[in-house]
């Protein structure tokens, strides 16, 4: 089992790594020191486990772990903190078990063995019924082999494309692997459908129009694109308009 140890602090990172050096079947595969690193990592090495701290400088590791979630195969996760108090988020961030530092080998042992035991089916069937996840500040792309983190804040629309999803922003537009039926559950607050195709987001929605064929497209605050409108949307979308305008 490859294990990733992400810890802001080098001590420890290096305790947690001589006690699975004393377990069978554990390789401790790599360690990071922040929620950035640990997510580059994760796409590099794909750990099978992540022993993850909770405060770190920059992404902390509860926010790391929303993020792992949309990788095409997501290490178990296992929180290691000294404070207790974010229990709750933990498991809404589909934690397999959560332990306060100083980490006791007994402890670690069976968390390890809970996460060995978790089969990928059971892992996603979890994810997929947990509905109090709470949204992504940030979507996270590999790009070339690098990762990118993109505000939720400034992106436009998500659009479909075969098996990938284009994230618009008034600067880029990035491929993710992620279904737009997940992301139309998870951001429902932000984005609404327009199309079988794409979700736009309601708060840079600046108006309508009809192109030469006839057909709705609506307009967004910061880029030139427009986007076709489905007729099974185009009321829905009207009224939204109105009362933004209104």
């Amino acid at each position: 089992m490859k294990i990733l140890i992400v810890d802001d602090e080098a001590p420890a990172r290096d305790r947690l790594a001589r006690m699975l050096d004393e377990l069978d079947d554990c390789i401790v595969c790599g360690g990071a020191a922040s929620g950035r690193e640990a997510l580059e990592l994760a796409v590099q090495l794909q750990p099978d486990v992540l022993l993850l701290d909770i405060r770190m400088p920059g992404m902390d590791g509860l926010e790391a772990a929303l993020h792992l979630q949309s990788l095409v195969q997501p290490p178990a996760v296992i929180f290691t903190t000294a404070y207790n108090d974010y229990a709750v988020q933990a498991f809404e961030a589909h934690a397999v078990d959560y332990l306060l530092k100083p980490v006791r080998r007994e402890r670690l042992v069976d968390a390890l063995q809970h996460a060995r035991l978790l089969s990928r089916v059971q892992a996603n069937a979890l994810r997929e019924t947990n509905a109090d996840t709470p949204a992504r500040r940030r979507i996270c792309a590999s790009v070339r082999g690098s990762l990118q983190l993109i505000e939720v804040d400034d992106i436009r629309y998500f659009q479909a494309d075969q098996k990938y999803v284009s994230v618009v922003t008034p600067d880029c537009a990035i491929l993710i692997e992620e279904t737009l039926k997940a992301l139309e559950e998870e951001f429902a607050e932000r984005f609404v459908r327009i199309h079988r195709n794409a979700l736009v987001a309601r708060r840079y929605i600046s108006g309508l129009e009809r192109d030469d064929e006839g057909h709705g497209r609506v307009q967004l605050s910061g880029i030139a694109d427009s986007l076709e409108i489905s007729r099974r949307h185009i009321a829905e979308i009207r009224r939204l308009v109105k009362a933004l305008q209104g």
